[in-house]
């Protein structure tokens, strides 16, 4: 009788047992529902940085918070297209549940490393998603990749410089002939500068070490100012483009905020912050399964507030027009 006492009491234990672990295993399960994700940035500008901090709150918006329900591989591919290529392969080869890249460059590496599996791309500061055949379009993009577009506001950039120098006859462009958005964005401002009776003077480098002498080349052919693009290597290298520019003393005039912070004279900013904020909502609903890439709409932005440095003003002896009096102002960055 005791020897079936014991026999009793010992399954009942292995019963309870197996429930605990049953139990545990319905919160292991649900500890398996959190998600890895990669993120490629292209490089380190300030406008990218901008990217991904609202990216990541964009993605808390959505209910993912790195270190709770997310785990985020992120990489700077320090402007070499080879680095952002290892990367996103690795990140595939991982199978993560989805890839983030910022800029064109980051966005193609991780296309070209992903379309064979199918893990999602959500890209951010690509200006032409389409011409760099991430896309079949904005509106239906038919493959693993959606994000967001940032599509400079160049006809308001021409405005604002005629305005700030209405003498000028030529605009110095400095672009890398290996991004699809730089080359993109030139096509453009030459049928925009001729109606407000510019002429554009385009300076094309391969990398890094050519912008300074690029920049050298503009001034030499007497050009009245410059204008940045979003150019990753140019960016990248603003202080030497501003050293020529300065030298001569032409103004330069950025694409975005920071770069005027950095130096530039003004510009027609898009709020890079709030362009990664959406594209990290974008994320989150595909995350959450309530979106697919093949057919979410590219978020697009294509104007942007206007700003200019104050410092930079002083300096070239110029005066804000009155259209922009209500302008941001601020100072060069340690100044």
């Amino acid at each position: 009788m005791k020897q079936q006492v014991k026999r009793l009491a010992a399954a009942l234990l292995a019963g309870a047992l197996a429930v605990s672990c049953t139990a545990c295993g319905s919160s292991t399960g649900s500890a398996a529902g959190s998600k890895k994700i990669g993120v490629i940035q292209f490089t380190t500008v300030p406008s990218l940085n901008n990217c991904y901090k609202g990216f990541l709150k964009g993605l808390a918006d959505e209910g993912f918070t790195q270190g709770k329900n997310l785990t985020i591989d992120f990489q700077n591919a320090q402007a070499e297209p080879a680095t952002a290529d290892t990367q996103a392969q690795t990140m595939a080869s991982k199978k993560y549940d989805l890839i983030g890249a910022i800029a064109t460059p980051a966005a193609m590496s991780a296309y070209a490393a992903s379309k064979e599996n199918g893990i999602p791309v959500v890209f951010t500061a690509v200006s032409n998603p389409v011409s760099a055949k991430l896309a079949k379009s904005l509106e239906q993009p038919g493959t693993n990749c959606t994000g967001s577009c940032d599509q400079l506001p160049l006809e308001a950039q021409i405005k604002m410089i005629r305005a700030f120098l209405p003498k000028a006859k030529k605009i110095g462009i400095l672009y890398t002939t290996s991004e699809p958005n730089s080359v993109s964005d030139l096509e453009r401002i030459k049928t925009i500068a001729p109606k407000y009776d510019f002429e554009v003077v385009a300076q094309g480098v391969s990398n890094a070490s050519e912008v300074a002498a690029g920049a050298e080349a503009l001034v030499a052919k007497g050009v009245d100012c410059f204008n940045n693009f979003t150019d990753n290597n140019v960016v990248n290298n603003m202080k030497s483009e501003l050293q020529a520019a300065n030298k001569a003393g032409v103004p330069v005039f950025g694409s975005e905020e920071e770069q005027v912070r950095n130096g530039c004279l003004a510009s027609v900013s898009i709020d890079y912050t709030a362009l990664g904020e959406e594209t990290g909502k974008i994320a989150g609903k595909i995350l959450k399964g309530e979106a697919k890439p093949q057919s979410t709409k590219i978020y697009t932005v294509s104007t942007g507030k206007p700003i200019y440095n104050t410092d930079v003003l002083a300096k070239l002896k110029l005066t804000v027009p009155d259209a922009y009096q209500d302008a941001v102002k601020t100072a060069t960055k340690n100044g």
